[in-house]
């Protein structure tokens, strides 16, 4: 059996529980949610998908956004839910020989963005925090980072994941990419009425860094729009749309608005990918949307 999921913190807390809940007998495939809507992923039978969009070949689905809800009959679980790796504890109910209640809450609170000003604003004081963002999916060299945090995780507390040297070294990345990063994005950000609008095109490389920040910088707005190149040859257009974690005012539900784009997500926060001569076309009409700002389910 393999698991099929995403490098985020969600993802790999996910293929920390298959692998004590199953007999995987291959590395973890790695890819992105619109890699698989694209139908670009090879899945095979034995195949467990988590926190990804469905598919047909896949012995087991476990997922909780909003634009995957099932529509055929299907082996495992879906559930509206603060994280998907909650959904496959919840799921497998007894079985497990570690205590992982605590990882499930702090992931619940991470993918679901229930988190304080203070933890926005200073993330290297929360181990949990600050250890999700040290997990994106943006450079695929990072798979065996990835790896060795799912190890980690099946084997150690929080205290004795923070300890492993590279993920020390990560974790300083962070916090210095976090500290540039700031100052970026009060460059490139612009505030219209109640909507933030990032936009990194310009740069040669888009910045990585705390994905929460802009809610405290910008506390009118209600909603963030962050749209970036994807790729060297920036052939393809990268937006990403999130409700205010702590402005809760947006009534627009953003899975459901981009799947009209090609992408998805839950109703707070998605993305989806575009052809670059086509992006400011559909960045115009997400942002009419967000600023109508009426609930769209």
């Amino acid at each position: 059996m393999r698991i099929v999921t995403r490098p985020d913190f969600d993802g790999v807390v996910c293929a920390a529980l298959l692998f004590e809940a199953e007999e995987i007998t291959e590395p973890i495939q790695w890819v992105e949610p619109n890699e698989m809507q694209k139908g670009a992923v090879a899945v095979q039978p034995g195949d467990i998908i988590a926190n990804l969009p469905y598919h047909e070949a896949c012995s087991l689905w476990f997922d909780h956004h909003y634009t995957n809800q099932p529509d055929i009959a299907f082996e495992g679980a879906y559930k509206m839910a603060p994280s998907a790796a909650g959904v496959i504890y919840e799921y497998y109910g007894d079985i497990w020989s570690r205590d992982y209640d605590e990882l499930i809450r702090e992931t619940d609170r991470i993918d679901s963005a229930d988190l304080t000003m203070d933890e926005v604003l200073h993330p290297e004081n929360y181990p949990y925090i600050l250890l999700s963002m040290t997990l994106t999916g943006r450079d695929r060299s990072d798979a065996a980072y990835w790896n060795r945090v799912v190890d980690l995780l099946r084997s150690r507390d929080i205290d004795g994941i923070l300890q492993d040297s590279e993920v020390q070294n990560r974790c300083r990345q962070v916090i210095e990419q976090n500290r540039v990063f700031q100052n970026l994005l009060e460059a490139h950000t612009r505030l219209v009425e109640h909507v933030t609008i990032t936009d990194f095109r310009p740069l040669t490389e888009a910045p990585q860094g705390n994905r929460f920040l802009v809610y405290s910088l910008y506390p009118r707005a209600v909603v963030s729009v962050k749209i970036r190149c994807e790729g060297a040859d920036k052939k393809k257009v990268v937006i990403g749309v999130g409700h205010s974690i702590f402005n809760r005012n947006c009534k627009v539900n953003v899975g459901l608005m981009l799947s009209e784009f090609g992408g998805g997500g839950h109703r707070g926060a998605g993305s989806c990918s575009v052809p670059a001569d086509q992006a400011q076309e559909a960045v115009d009409a997400i942002l009419s949307t967000l600023l109508e700002n009426e609930p769209n389910e």
